[in-house]
């Protein structure tokens, strides 16, 4: 699971094409991340790894915006953190299962020593209820966020909030794309980055999110 990769083949900031930096509305990360997907670095995770893609673009974050950087974790790297803290069976190294905001919120607290919070919204239907919550994430702390869920299982990174009373919508950087075209229009385009209104989610679906605790700039 450990191939190279480099930062500078990555793109850096893509939820940008979408924002209007003072938007009254938007509330949106702040700081430098790179964008991480399915197969960035040659390995072929398709189907199972957005979790950890969507983790590996919150680690990125972290070291472009706190003072103690450390290096991205590869997917197997993810996998014996979880194994060392007894989080999941020896069995899960090496294997295909994926891993949800729960596991984020360890590796995060693990690698970088910062804590999560969790959120559960027991519906899709359900996430109007958490929007203040997360407008107030992005104003203080500026942290990317992590979304995962059942029936719609699919992680989704979250980088911004657009408060339009039943037209709010959150700011998606989706980890799903495999490709090498290096565009922030192309995957606007194509939908990777997007804007998705709360009544496009699913209503059947629980969701969690993972909110790590810390801003730009801080020592840790």
């Amino acid at each position: 699971m450990s191939t190279s990769i480099t930062s500078t083949s990555l793109l850096t900031n893509i939820h940008d094409i979408l924002c209007k930096e003072f938007d009254e509305n938007c509330y949106i990360v702040r700081g430098n991340y790179h964008y991480y997907h399915y197969l960035c670095d040659g390995f072929d995770d398709r189907g199972w790894g957005c979790g950890y893609r969507t983790l590996q673009t919150i680690c990125s974050w972290m070291n472009h915006n706190l003072k103690d950087i450390k290096k991205v974790p590869y997917l197997r790297e993810v996998q014996e953190i979880l194994v060392q803290l007894e989080d999941k069976p020896k069995n899960f190294l090496g294997s295909r299962q994926w891993i949800g905001s729960f596991e984020v919120c360890l590796v995060i607290d693990k690698l970088y020593d910062v804590p999560c919070k969790i959120i559960h919204v027991n519906k899709g239907d359900e996430l109007e209820k958490i929007t203040e919550t997360l407008k107030l994430h992005f104003e203080k702390f500026g942290s990317p966020v992590m979304m995962g869920g059942d029936i719609d299982c699919s992680s989704k990174g979250i980088m911004g909030i657009q408060i339009l009373g039943k037209n709010t919508s959150l700011l998606i950087v989706d980890p799903h794309y495999v490709g090498n075209e290096q565009s922030k229009d192309f995957l606007k385009n194509k939908g990777w980055v997007k804007w998705q209104p709360l009544n496009d989610f699913l209503s059947s679906s629980f969701y969690n999110l993972c909110l790590p605790q810390v801003k730009a700039g801080s020592v840790i």
